[in-house]
């Protein structure tokens, strides 16, 4: 599990040559704050069961963000929501970063049978190449991102894999260009 020592003055970013596999060219910030037990409890629990396989982005009083590479998302969500409770996902999205080459895939998790967990926010990240975006599908262990899933799959060109319905819903039919929330999309005509 990776630890930050970031100081709040300093610009340099020390945690560049530690993302092994994960986010493969964009250096992820870690931020680290002690005072939230929530928080310190989930990492503890994560960094005892997968340890260096999955990296706090931040942890903050009510939400933390964990990076992990695309074959341990599907793992990590299992543990996420079997020890922990987190038993629905309230969003999905992704965000495209063409300079690194990479699509990055954000699930917003959440608990409604764990008390203790109920104002938490987990994110749950990955990121996949851009030039072949495909990514397991979660939704045999959150149904609730069926159709965050396809509209990841229509806007950004993400293939989930074991997702029933890769298909389009808001775009018209006879759509032929690129996604249209990639970066170098461009309206026809400007």
């Amino acid at each position: 599990m990776e630890k930050a020592n970031s100081n709040s003055n300093s610009n340099s970013n020390s945690n560049s040559n530690n993302n092994n596999n994960i986010g493969q060219s964009q250096a992820i910030e870690v931020r680290d704050n002690d005072n939230y037990p929530l928080s310190k409890e989930i990492i503890s629990s994560l960094s005892i069961n997968f340890g260096e396989k999955v990296k706090v982005v931040y942890k903050k009083e009510f939400r933390s963000k964990l990076m992990v590479a695309p074959e341990n998302l599907v793992e990590t969500a299992l543990f996420l929501r079997n020890n922990h409770g987190f038993d629905h996902a309230e969003s999905a999205s992704g965000t495209d970063y063409p300079a690194d080459n990479e699509i990055e895939l954000n699930y917003h998790l959440g608990s409604y049978s764990n008390i203790d967990y109920y104002p938490y926010i987990v994110i749950l990240s990955t990121r996949v190449n851009r030039d072949d975006p495909k990514s397991n599908s979660l939704i045999n262990i959150f149904p609730s991102v069926e159709y965050h899933e396809r509209e990841t799959y229509e806007m950004l060109g993400v293939y989930f894999l074991g997702h029933p319905r890769n298909e389009r819903f808001i775009l018209p039919e006879d759509w032929a260009d690129i996604p249209p929330l990639r970066k170098d999309f461009r309206i026809k005509g400007r």
